[in-house]
């Protein structure tokens, strides 16, 4: 308990630091200078200023644990907000309604504008090329063995190390975002986004470059909990070198005939269409040396341990699963966003019957996930519900009741669709729906599973449609991100447990590790090994059990082709809510497919369990392929630069 309220000491001040550091950027500390001497000589004179600097590099980090400046939680519609509330609707939502645009491009990260509330600038000051200029000048200087003469060497080269794979990340950031981009490896004054954009495999090589100079730089394991957590690590940067070189590989950047033509104005391609397959050995290798140090350092997979209130095995793997992303600095987070603190709980918890807060103001439950990303799930077998041979999902609104074995998933007794019924654990870890059992601590007077709350969320429910803006729209809510420690069965406003965004975890390695195997090893069995490490986590058999024994078609897993859909679709259901679902159906070029598709819903305005379980559609999303992969980078920048090219399409 000391310990956590010392982290939560060092997460206030850390919190107000960087925000008074990036509000500001240099305007507020470096402008602070007696005698008109000149701010940057000042801000490198003594280890103090340097740290402020250094704290500036890092507040340019996206800010991913608040839902508002997150480009991905929202823009793949696995989460929706309510449809007759616009207020609701940020720019990432906008770009998964096809509101995406040139003239004014939402969630601008190339001119810094657009990323939140309408009106709402918080962040828009942190313009990525903007962090990019300041970690070239903290290099430049930080450098200069005559300047912060009180700064040790060993934290010099830490600090280096640091600055160094931020610029190689602010860079990948916008690589993935916008494709070739410039690349900016010296302070060049305010006109950083007036340089040209540069081949991608050059814009890859020189991201990977710079993270190799960092990593040996840079602490294997945080040793200062109370006043570093969060700062990047050797994992960290190994784990961004994976995702890069799996980004690269990825069919958007590999061997794409989309952008043959797509040349800047001198002529150059800026795309390689010619198939690499030694990018997936990259990867391949990259993911390897990321999760050796990360388990060197200490990560594992979480595991709830120690339980003192006799739960279930059901309620045990749930924990396992929920308890990965929300408990904070748990062993699979390997990179923390200390600077962003998730703190939407409110928005994806409904009051529940047994307990919960009793101001339906408190507890909203307003964000919900379409029933195409509840169908995503497998069954309790281990297989997606489409090819179960055992297991019949064909009519999945058709009503069903629950039995007392089905206790401590959905509340017996209970009548619910069918498609609620013989899934697996992580469909009732991440996912709550009417009549699902919604596990907390202080779910009843004993903290124990059985009896505990659940959720009514038809029409004129506790749960259900009739507050005037705040309800979810399709009968479907987010568990997932709500942490089991918050309290909320109570008279009182409810006390949230908020975590660190946890940006990489564990899990993700292993896939990462799996896809590319699978890629550079066809059918690869180690791939399955690391695959099933997550599936057992998980609560499921391994793959070849699961096949061979449920799936209509068995020999699945044993062709690249069937091994690959297999991966894919684990990380889809492993990483929902996650903000990872935008960019991997981007880079395995299936956003065209998915992103047109009608999201349904449940008829939330039904009262009883006959009108209710139906499905409808609430609107539809749209994509146009190629010109979608990529932000445009809009009429602004465009025009007032003579060297850039927008992207096709646009």
């Amino acid at each position: 308990m000391e310990n956590y309220f010392l982290k939560k000491t060092h997460y206030i001040v850390a919190v107000l630091l960087l925000f008074i550091v990036g509000v500001t950027s240099c305007k507020k500390y470096l402008d602070v200078v007696p005698d008109n001497v000149a701010t940057i000589e000042n801000a490198f004179k003594l280890r103090n200023e340097a740290e402020k600097y250094l704290f500036t590099c890092y507040s340019f980090l996206p800010k991913n644990g608040d839902n508002w400046y997150n480009a991905s939680m929202f823009t793949a519609a696995e989460i929706i907000p309510p449809e007759a509330d616009q207020s609701n609707w940020h720019a990432a939502y906008r770009i998964a309604k096809g509101q995406q645009n040139k003239d004014a491009p939402l969630f601008d990260e190339w001119g810094g504008a657009r990323k939140g509330t309408p009106g709402n600038t918080r962040y828009d000051h942190l313009k990525i090329w903007r962090g990019i200029r300041h970690c070239n000048i903290f290099l430049e200087n930080i450098k200069d063995m005559d300047k912060v003469p009180d700064l040790t060497l060993d934290e010099r080269t830490r600090w280096i190390g640091e600055v160094e794979f931020l610029k190689a990340y602010y860079h990948y950031y916008m690589l993935q975002m916008y494709g070739p981009i410039p690349i900016i490896n010296e302070d060049l004054a305010a006109e950083e986004s007036l340089q040209k954009r540069m081949p991608v495999d050059e814009c890859v090589n020189f991201i990977s470059s710079l993270l190799d100079e960092a990593i040996p730089k840079l602490p294997l394991r945080i040793v200062d909990e109370n006043t570093q957590l969060g700062r990047i690590t050797q994992p960290v940067a190994l784990a961004i070198k994976a995702k890069l070189w799996l980004l690269a590989a990825s069919p958007l950047f590999n061997g794409n005939a989309d952008y043959a033509n797509f040349k800047d104005k001198d002529g150059v391609l800026l795309f390689n269409t010619t198939y690499d397959g030694t990018k997936w050995i990259k990867a391949r290798d990259a993911a390897k040396a990321a999760i050796e140090a990360a388990e060197q350092s200490g990560n594992a997979l979480y595991e709830y341990k120690n339980d003192v209130y006799g739960l279930s095995p059901e309620t045990r793997t749930q924990l396992n699963i929920r308890n990965a992303v929300t408990d904070r600095w748990n062993p699979e987070v390997v990179w923390g966003l200390s600077n962003s603190y998730f703190a939407n709980e409110f928005a994806c918890m409904p009051p529940l019957i047994r307990g919960a807060n009793t101001n339906r103001g408190q507890l909203q439950g307003k964000w919900s996930t379409p029933i195409g990303i509840a169908r995503m799930f497998y069954t309790k077998n281990g297989v997606p519900i489409e090819e179960d041979k055992t297991l019949n999902f064909s009519n999945y609104t058709t009503i069903r009741t629950a039995t007392t074995a089905e206790r401590f998933n959905i509340e017996p007794a209970y009548q619910t669709a069918r498609l609620n019924f013989d899934r697996e654990p992580r469909f009732y870890a991440d996912l709550g729906f009417d009549g699902g059992i919604w596990y907390m601590r202080d779910g009843n007077a004993t903290s124990s599973d059985v009896n505990t709350m659940y959720i009514q969320s038809k029409n004129t429910n506790r749960g259900g449609f009739g507050d005037v803006t705040n309800w979810n729209e399709t009968g479907y809510f987010i568990k997932k991100l709500v942490h089991w420690e918050s309290t909320t069965n109570s008279t009182n406003a409810p006390s949230w447990r908020s975590y660190p965004w946890p940006e990489i975890r564990l899990a993700d390695l292993y896939l990462m590790y799996a896809e590319a195997l699978n890629e550079a090893e066809p059918a690869s069995s180690l791939a399955i090994d690391y695959l099933d490490r997550v599936r057992v986590r998980a609560g499921l058999k391994g793959v070849v059990e699961s096949w061979t024994n449920f799936s209509s078609n068995p020999a699945r897993y044993t062709t690249q082709d069937g091994l690959r859909e297999i991966i894919q679709r684990e990380r889809l259901i492993e990483f929902v809510f996650e903000g990872q679902r935008f960019w991997d159906m981007r880079r395995w070029k299936l956003a065209a497919a998915e992103f047109n598709k009608d999201i349904t819903a449940l008829n939330i305005y039904g009262k009883t369990t006959e009108t209710y379980n139906v499905e409808r559609v609430v609107w539809s999303m749209k994509f146009i392929a190629p010109r979608d992969y990529f932000w445009p980078i809009g009429n602004y920048d465009t025009r007032r630069n003579p060297k850039l090219v927008e992207n096709p399409g646009w």
